[in-house]
C-alpha cells in the first residue's frame, strides 16, 4: 500500500468520522463530535491525544489505563500482546460495551495510523483516550529483559 493511499484512506476515515453524531455514554468525560474536537484543537490538545511507551508502561503498572490492540485479528494472531485488550479496528463499534469507561484506554497499531483513527472514534464516543505514538512495534522492542519482569509484576 502506497503512503498516499494511506494518507488518503485517512482522510476519507476522519470525514466519514465528522458525520457521526456524538453520542453521550456513562463516562465522566463528554462525548465531541470530531467537528466539536477539531474546532477546540490547539497544542495542548495536541500532545495530550498522544502517549509513548513509557507513558503506557507507567500508566498500565498504576492500573491506570488499557492498552488497546486494535490489528487486525491475524496480526494479533501471529504476534500477541497478551496485556493488551484486543478488538480489531473494523469491530470496535460493535464492541464499545467491553472497553473500561474508569480507565484511559491507549490505541495501538504497528505504527500509528489505526490508532489515530480508533482513538478519534473514541472520543466522539466519550471516550478519555490517546494513541500510542511509537507504536506497537517500538513499544515490543523496549519490553525486552528486565523491563519485561517488571511489567509482568504488575499486570494481573
Amino acid at each position: 500500500m502506497t503512503r498516499t493511499y494511506s494518507k488518503s484512506m485517512l482522510v476519507a476515515a476522519m470525514l466519514l468520522l465528522i458525520s457521526l453524531p456524538a453520542v453521550a455514554q456513562e463516562n465522566p468525560v463528554a462525548a465531541q463530535s470530531l467537528e466539536e474536537y477539531l474546532l477546540g484543537y490547539d497544542y495542548d490538545a495536541r500532545r495530550e491525544m498522544k502517549a509513548n511507551s513509557a507513558f503506557l508502561l507507567e500508566h498500565l503498572m498504576d492500573d491506570e489505563a488499557v492498552l488497546l490492540d486494535i490489528r487486525f485479528s491475524e496480526e494479533q494472531q501471529v504476534w500477541n500482546f497478551n496485556f493488551a485488550l484486543h478488538i480489531p479496528l473494523n469491530e470496535l463499534p460493535h464492541r464499545l460495551d467491553e472497553l473500561p469507561k474508569d480507565k484511559l484506554i491507549i490505541t495501538a497499531c504497528p505504527h500509528k495510523d489505526r490508532a489515530i483513527l480508533a482513538m478519534a472514534y473514541l472520543r466522539t464516543k466519550g471516550y478519555k483516550t490517546r494513541y500510542l505514538e511509537d507504536g506497537l512495534l517500538s513499544l515490543a522492542d523496549s519490553l525486552r529483559g528486565d523491563d519485561a519482569r517488571m511489567l509482568l509484576q504488575f499486570l494481573p
